[in-house]
């Protein structure tokens, strides 16, 4: 004989709900494998990361003969004759950085650092020294140079000028900061800071300082043809003279 639970009917549910709680069902396990993949996909693409960020032999034996190399090179320019450096027009240049990375000697990316120029598409205004003219010829693949004009370099200034206080970049924007600290030399706004450079003044060194590199755009495609060869001989580095001005207005 049947139970009288056996022989109750089973409670009757719709269709409509029966529908829901499949899709309900089908949710969650959808959800669940969402995260399990999250969770455990970004160990994977971290792990393969570190593994692709790991140095061949191979790898570090170009790198050290690139560096030996720059260095064999470097020794070479310093050794051209004075005569082979151009007869300057102005006291005043402008540096741009547009090479350098692992294929650098220390001793080069420390004459780098002494210019000023620490980042690749940084510059910096120098006073055309003989010393200047020394560094700069070591390190021409690097860098090219020029002579800025009135126009370009206030706009550079303006735009890009900032003061360094408390090793932190403070815009151009309040002449109480430019006084504070160079009020002292007769220089209490960016105007005077515009003289200064402009005319490669007494406290040109201490304006400089203050202000630091300016950090330029990056150039568009085709403006930089990564060469390292010298500007005259159809690459990106060394004098470019006048013609630093177009490369700085595409670069402002």
């Amino acid at each position: 004989m049947m139970t009288e639970e056996e022989g109750q009917p089973l409670p009757y549910v719709s269709e409509i709900v029966l529908k829901k709680r499949k899709i309900r069902d089908e949710l969650a396990i959808t959800r669940r494998t969402q995260l399990e993949l999250g969770k455990y996909g970004a160990k994977k693409s971290k792990k393969q990361s570190d593994v692709s960020d790991i140095k061949r032999p191979e790898q570090f034996i170009k790198e050290f003969r690139d560096k030996e190399l720059d260095l064999i090179r470097m020794k070479q320019r310093a050794k051209r004759p004075k005569s082979m450096i151009p007869k300057l027009r102005s006291n005043l240049l402008f540096v741009i950085r547009l090479q350098g990375k692992n294929d650098m000697h220390p001793k080069t990316r420390k004459i780098l650092y002494n210019l000023g120029l620490r980042k690749l598409f940084s510059g910096v205004f120098v006073k055309a020294t003989e010393g200047v003219m020394e560094m700069l010829q070591k390190v021409e693949p690097y860098v090219t140079y020029g002579y800025p004009n009135l126009k370009n370099m206030k706009e550079l200034i303006y735009k890009k000028g900032y003061a360094r206080i408390d090793k932190k970049a403070v815009p151009l924007t309040d002449n109480n900061i430019i006084e504070q600290t160079l009020g002292k030399h007769g220089i209490i706004c960016i105007e005077d800071i515009v003289h200064e450079i402009a005319n490669v003044g007494p406290h040109f060194k201490e304006v400089i300082h203050f202000m630091g590199p300016l950090m330029l755009s990056k150039p568009e495609d085709g403006l930089i043809k990564g060469k390292k060869q010298p500007y005259k001989e159809g690459g990106d580095a060394g004098n470019r003279g006048d013609e630093i001005n177009d490369l700085i207005s595409k670069m402002n």
